[in-house]
């Protein structure tokens, strides 16, 4: 409805703008950008990401992007192109997730025909439930004369609760009743995560998810907050330390230690120290009691989740920047 005197409300229109307008060439152009904006793919895919290296050789070819799928502790790779899709591109996609062992697989394109999105689809359907495709096609918008954006559009997406159920060789799995109840609450807890601390993660949902933990990035990468049910019936929100060595892992750790009254001064209250010499990874956490089989406290839990994942953050991260 048009208001009186013809005013539109004072409304632009959305208007489309060529790619090759913004980058005019894929590989000088568009690859540069998108490794220093995977913050863009990460909030289209609703994962959480990091794309490290750019024209990463694989054997005698050079792939677009490589990175990390963080959400799923697993290798990524984005292939690129500025214009429609192609069986060429198609080949080179599978070619370069062979011989990386990609788990996360990110196919970005001016447009997708159908043949190549119905690849993608059946692709996600008939591999495990660690593999994922993505097709995503690149638009550029803008409204007037304002500067042009980005705006990624999924095309081709996992379902991810069907990989789940497809797992243990295609049986569908009988999950124990508490398993369902570790998934209903981190669904819960995520979409409460997704409304009020988006920054925490570009997950938007989580299906299927029936382990007792749950990771959110940390500014220590690749360390990470995890919030769990541990053992003897406890809650627990963590700073887990694994950087890949016991050396490596050590020196993090130390470090915060050092800074531990500090830390804990921000934090609001004391934290458990806990260096796990029988493992290679270590751990700085906060406890409280809970289990997940009480589900009136689950609301409780939730809050706790998240008031400590506040102080969490406020306590490493000032940290981590002052240093």
């Amino acid at each position: 409805m048009t208001a009186a005197g013809g005013n539109d409300f004072g409304l632009g229109r959305l208007e489309q703008v060529d790619p090759l307008a913004v980058w005019a060439l894929e590989e000088r152009d568009f690859t540069p950008w998108l490794l220093a904006n995977g913050d863009a793919l990460a909030e289209a895919l609703e994962i959480d990401l990091e794309l490290v290296e750019r024209e990463h050789r694989v054997g005698p070819f050079e792939l677009d992007l490589l990175g990390r799928d963080l959400t799923h502790d697993a290798p990524l790779i984005v292939e690129n192109q500025l214009t429609p899709t192609d069986h060429g591109h198609l080949g080179q996609l599978l070619t370069y997730a062979g011989g990386t062992d990609a788990a996360t697989v990110v196919w970005i394109a001016r447009a997708f025909r159908e043949q190549h999105r119905q690849a993608l689809d059946w692709l996600n359907e008939r591999t495990d439930d660690r593999t994922r495709f993505f097709g995503v096609e690149i638009h550029v918008v803008r409204i007037g004369a304002s500067q042009p954006a980005p705006n990624l559009k999924v095309v081709s997406a996992p379902n991810d609760w069907q990989k789940y159920a497809r797992s243990a060789g295609g049986v569908v799995t009988v999950q124990t009743p508490r398993q369902t109840m570790y998934a209903q609450f981190w669904s819960r807890l995520i979409e409460r995560v997704a409304a009020d601390r988006a920054p925490w993660t570009n997950r938007r949902s989580l299906d299927g998810h029936t382990h007792n933990w749950i990771d959110f990035p940390s500014p220590f990468r690749p360390a990470y907050y995890a919030m769990s049910f541990a053992q003897g019936g406890r809650l627990r929100h963590e700073l887990y330390i694994d950087l890949g060595t016991v050396e490596a892992t050590d020196v993090l750790y130390q470090r915060l230690y050092a800074d531990r009254e500090a830390i804990e001064q921000r934090y609001g209250g004391p934290l458990t120290w806990e260096p796990l010499p029988d493992r290679r990874a270590s751990r700085v956490a906060d406890y409280t009691d809970g289990d997940v089989m009480n589900t009136d406290q689950h609301d409780a839990y939730i809050e706790w989740f998240i008031k400590t994942g506040d102080r969490f953050r406020h306590a490493l991260e000032g940290i981590s920047a002052a240093r």
